[in-house]
């Protein structure tokens, strides 16, 4: 593990956490398991191609709603990697955000598209996340699960290259992975992120009181977080 990498990506103010972004109905779970799970992690059959709608699975006894697949152009697409190939990578893994302004997007976005659906936003410690994490920590200079609105514009393509492995940042150099901590819009993890309140800073929806148990400490309205 490489201390020096993990300060040099957290050192900014501006990313001194991460965020992930979930349902509200998905925190008894969560909490309950004190972990965040990937897709496939929780159920392989979730990653059997695009989800083109959410899906409800049992996990341990515990009821979670993961998310559809948002459409990615195939013109999007590196031509040695499949679209089947890549949203599998994806649900292999956890996905922070390293700044509130890029999990803000994702908060605005689904709140469009389900404006009846209530969400959560959880804050966590970047530094001891991506410490104890390391060995499983990629880092994406783009929005990896989304389509640009032109894909013919586009200065990238979507491929398995996109996610470098934390120990590679400033080792490689590459126009489609990032090389300063600017560039790093996506934090993600392999599997899982345990322990779980090891980590946790705040808790942001827009009812309160909807964080019950040992989390209602974490508790903060989104007036909070987008403020």
């Amino acid at each position: 593990m490489n201390d020096s990498i993990v300060r040099k990506i957290t050192n900014s103010s501006g990313r001194k956490s991460l965020y992930h972004f979930t349902r509200v109905r998905n925190l008894p779970s969560i909490a309950h398991l004190d972990a965040l799970y990937s897709s496939n992690g929780a159920d392989p059959s979730l990653s059997d191609g695009r989800r083109i709608a959410r899906r409800e699975i049992q996990f341990q006894g515990h009821t979670f709603t993961a998310n559809a697949h948002l459409r990615i152009s195939e013109l999007m697409m590196d031509p040695h990697t499949t679209l089947h190939q890549f949203y599998h990578y994806l649900d292999r893994h956890v996905f922070l955000w390293p700044t509130q302004r890029d999990c803000l997007k994702m908060l605005e976005m689904y709140a469009r598209r389900e404006p009846d659906e209530a969400f959560a936003v959880l804050q966590m410690d970047a530094y001891s996340l991506i410490h104890d994490f390391y060995d499983t920590v990629k880092v994406s200079k783009y929005d990896s699960g989304s389509s640009p609105r032109y894909p013919n514009r586009c200065s990238y393509k979507k491929s398995l290259r996109m996610f470098l492995p934390v120990d590679q940042f400033e080792v490689l150099r590459e126009s489609d992975i990032p090389t300063k901590p600017s560039e790093i819009r996506e934090v993600l993890v392999e599997d899982k992120v345990t322990n779980l309140s090891r980590y946790l800073q705040a808790i942001y929806c827009k009812d309160v009181s909807a964080i019950t148990g040992s989390w209602a400490k974490y508790a903060h309205s989104f007036n909070d977080f987008t403020n």
